[in-house]
């Protein structure tokens, strides 16, 4: 069979090369192929959440098995994930490990993004892959999003009539918008149909598309590596895709789907059947978002209640927390290479990874900004740590929005100063494990890497 293929479609020579590539060994190289993982669950559950689901906004009566919803008037969509969550042979748990993996998936690129960030792997050449991910988070953050809104209960339903006063908030489109998403005004029977075929097609789309661009960039460059002895930019140090690295990704896949069914049945996740059916007149208290979504609520939670009015038009509050500061935080992302390139003056083509002590300002601009978006994450729970600390909300409310002002620079100046204290200490290599390896030399040749003695 192998040669009846290879006659017709000459692939060995290419599988052949392609099996014979390096990879470094080093353990935060796998953070992305977490994420890549996490996404496979979500395929795979989510196609068989998509035969039971009906994404509909009609109202019907619930006459189901969960007896405290008895009687009440509910959309087709919300009494769909009822019978999910109840009635289907195991679509609780299918729902759940579901909603953890999204959960795990928008981690996974936020940490393996910061992960190239402090080690500097954005660099040239590299800096196109480097918007191609920040390009993959913005998709995650939206399908999650999209996801999070069909089951059309209370707590959702909170969340979408958010979003539609933020983009009814954008000038002169806003209305426009809102129109395409939304179907007018709020709320509307289309939204939950519309938002299925954003969740299951549209944005899916243009992430595998997107993913897809990644990877083939990550294969066709040279994969970047921690400094070591017998490191050089010309060089790659590490395993094998087959059979080392190859079977240590599978048994990682088979890990993080265990870790991911072990939370779709044991920790209970999105319980829609307590919130109840969405009631526009209603909200319920200590309504949060998923946690990627946190920093957003928190934005328009700290926001005063500030307003623009000029030649007969208003730019209402929300359009500064909810537009303003995602706008400027993700072009500051897509064009950090270029800015960090500029300021440096550091035009070269790097392999060699920076350990984040010897870019103090780096380090101490992300430790800042991380901050920074920890603050409005808590403040996305403001009333959750005022009831639970006895606390005035409003006092809860200014402590946080004087830490958004004080901490981030604070927290950034430390960790520049400690980068230049430890960069003045011995250099100490982070290579992976001390084993047999291999290295790829700049002619192409393989090299056996003997262990240390």
């Amino acid at each position: 069979m192998a040669r009846f293929v290879d006659d017709r479609l000459r692939a060995s020579r290419f599988a052949q090369t392609a099996l014979s590539k390096i990879f470094p060994d080093h353990w935060s190289f796998m953070i992305g192929e977490i994420a890549l993982y996490c996404l496979l669950i979500l395929v795979l559950t989510g196609t068989y959440l998509a035969f039971f689901f009906t994404a509909s906004g009609r109202k019907v009566v619930y006459h189901g098995s969960y007896a405290p919803l008895q009687g009440q008037t509910m959309s087709v969509a919300y009494k769909s994930v009822l019978d999910i969550s109840f009635d289907v042979r195991a679509g609780l748990v299918m729902r759940q490990i579901h909603h953890w993996a999204a959960l795990i998936f928008v981690a996974a690129i936020i940490v393996h993004l910061c992960r190239v960030f402090f080690t500097g792997a954005f660099r040239r050449p590299r800096e196109l892959n480097w918007m191609v991910g920040i390009t993959l988070l913005v998709l995650a953050m939206a399908n999650g999003f999209t996801g999070y809104s069909l089951p059309d209960d209370q707590l959702s339903g909170t969340g979408l009539r958010i979003a539609f006063s933020i983009v009814e908030s954008v000038p002169v489109v806003g209305t426009w918008i809102a129109f395409l998403l939304f179907d007018g005004n709020f709320p509307s029977t289309e939204i939950i149909s519309r938002f299925f075929v954003f969740h299951v097609m549209l944005v899916p789309g243009l992430l595998f598309a997107v993913l897809g661009g990644h990877l083939a960039i990550l294969w066709h460059q040279k994969h970047t590596q921690f400094a070591a002895p017998g490191r050089t930019e010309d060089n790659i140090e590490g395993s094998r895709l087959w059979p080392t690295y190859a079977l240590r990704s599978v048994g990682l896949f088979f890990l993080v789907f265990a870790v991911c069914a072990a939370l779709g049945g044991l920790a209970q996740v999105n319980a829609v059947w307590l919130y109840g059916p969405f009631r526009p007149a209603a909200v319920s208290a200590a309504s949060q978002p998923d946690w990627y979504i946190g920093w957003l609520e928190g934005a328009l939670r700290l926001m005063p209640p500030w307003e623009i009015r000029a030649f007969g038009h208003t730019v209402p509050n929300p359009f500064f927390p909810g537009i303003v500061l995602p706008g400027i935080t993700f072009t500051l992302l897509y064009l950090w290479p270029f800015l960090e390139a500029r300021v440096t003056h550091d035009h070269d083509v790097h392999h060699l990874l920076d350990r984040p002590r010897d870019r103090p300002f780096r380090t101490g601009f992300g430790a800042g900004a991380l901050t920074f978006f920890m603050v409005l994450f808590l403040a996305g729970g403001n009333d959750v740590l005022a009831d639970t600390f006895s606390l005035s909300l409003y006092a809860m409310t200014n402590v946080l929005r004087v830490a958004l002002v004080v901490l981030p620079p604070s927290v950034g100046f430390v960790a520049y100063r400690l980068c230049k204290e430890l960069s003045r200490g011995p250099v100490k290599p982070l290579g992976g494990p001390v084993g047999y390896r291999v290295r790829r030399t700049a002619t192409g040749r393989y090299e056996d890497v003997e262990p240390p003695p």
